[in-house]
């Protein structure tokens, strides 16, 4: 899988398997060069090989902004129809997760346009006083830039799968 033939049909995974989990998980090293691992719920892909995340709730991952600011995000089909459907064929159609890994940019004012994407993502919610106080104040974000794709390959069980 290249990252700039195949940018649609990642784009594709990550959304159906946000849709599964309601987050990815961002990779990173802290200040101190430690590891770390933060989940966040709001990265969206633009179609230009780059995207964002809102920055309200990541202590460690800005940090690293500064001196590391190579990330891996990991986004993985959590869904149990999924996975029991691959057991039972033999194998998957799609790969059951995928890696970015890229640059975390600059932190800036969320413009219109992106606010208007979580708007969207979280309008099921809207009405709930939990989606107020999680996204109700959203006005950060952070760019990413990616350079690389890796599907996550299980052998035989994803040996067809796109």
């Amino acid at each position: 899988m290249q990252l700039r033939r195949d940018w649609a049909i990642i784009r594709k995974h990550f959304n159906r398997n946000f849709s599964s989990n309601f987050h990815v998980s961002i990779a990173s090293t802290d200040t101190e060069g430690m590891p770390t691992c933060t989940p966040i719920g709001t990265l969206f892909l633009n179609r230009d090989f780059t995207g964002f995340y809102f920055e309200k709730y990541p202590k460690s991952l800005p940090s690293s902004a500064n001196d590391r600011n190579s990330v891996c995000v990991l986004s993985v089909n959590s869904r149990a129809l999924f996975w029991l459907t691959a057991l039972f064929r033999g194998g998957f159609r799609h790969y059951p997760g995928m890696k970015l890994y890229g640059l975390l940019g600059r932190r800036r004012p969320a413009t219109e346009i992106e606010k208007s994407r979580l708007r969207k993502r979280m309008k099921v919610t809207a009405w709930t006083v939990g989606n107020r106080r999680l996204w109700g104040d959203m006005d950060m974000v952070r760019e990413l830039t990616f350079n690389r794709v890796e599907p996550i390959e299980l052998g035989d069980m994803t040996l067809n799968a796109s």
